[in-house]
């Protein structure tokens, strides 16, 4: 089957940034905020040389869009991505398990691309297999069963039905409590054979060449060599690691932010 790749040529003088995972409005307001502020501060660091941003899911803890209405909260982070938008820096949104009810919002007010699947990105010369990780690989069998509860479209009806005071609170408090629901496994590290995301990339491996398999989902940083052929790298997450990834000239690593 083929796979439609999306090609972006980036300045040699720019590079491109990759982060996941910053849960925002969890476990509370308070820390959260903190986390926001943090995540900013990044946004602004990067902001000279980057030529493109690529955010792999779950910015949010809890996203839903009703027709009219959006979760409160996420001001400075928004504004921010809107900020970087508006100056031509293109920002790619990958839908996460915590915020996969994102519809239109992020494009029509901040002109980000939003994709609800994994994506081809040939970066210059780079050849990068890029998503959250979600529901991938042959574990997260529960999460799989309620993935598909929740994208279908019935029941998303349903849950419109409900008062955004009531659905959303309902939903965040789930969203932290159920781990079938999030779809989050234990974080620790399972050993280079065991980490799923890295054995769904071998196998996708056998009918393309990708240089890069970038995802979030497992809040693990963590760089995995796939057999001599590629790379796989989970991105961590802005809660624990507050790491990120870097393209330079073909070249994608890891860094953590510290300020």
């Amino acid at each position: 089957m083929s796979v439609t790749k999306h090609h972006i040529t980036i300045a040699p003088d720019k590079k491109v940034y990759f982060s996941s995972d910053n849960h925002l409005g969890a476990p509370d307001a308070a820390s959260s905020a903190v986390r926001e502020q943090r995540f900013v501060r990044w946004l602004d660091a990067i902001r000279p040389d980057a030529g493109a941003l690529f955010l792999l899911g779950d910015l949010f803890d809890f996203w839903f869009e009703y027709k009219t209405v959006v979760p409160k909260g996420f001001v400075r982070v928004l504004g921010k991505l809107a900020e970087i938008s508006d100056s031509g820096i293109p920002i790619y949104f990958f839908v996460g398990n915590h915020d996969l009810w994102m519809r239109d919002y992020l494009k029509t007010e901040l002109g980000i691309t939003v994709f609800h699947n994994p994506q081809v990105f040939v970066i210059n010369d780079c050849a990068l297999f890029i998503g959250h990780g979600d529901g991938k690989g042959p574990h997260d069998n529960g999460y799989k069963r309620m993935k598909k509860v929740f994208t279908n479209s019935f029941f998303q009806w349903l849950f419109r039905w409900l008062h955004p005071d009531i659905g959303v609170r309902l939903a965040q408090y789930l969203s932290v409590k159920n781990k079938l629901i999030s779809g989050e496994e234990d974080q620790e590290f399972l050993g280079e054979e065991n980490e799923w995301l890295a054995q769904y990339a071998l196998r996708k491996l056998e009918d393309d060449h990708y240089d890069y398999f970038v995802f979030g989902h497992r809040h693990l940083p963590m760089t995995i060599d796939l057999n001599g052929q590629s790379t796989y790298i989970n991105l961590g997450d802005w809660i624990t690691h507050f790491t990120y990834g870097v393209l330079d000239h073909g070249d994608l690593s890891l860094k953590t932010f510290k300020v």
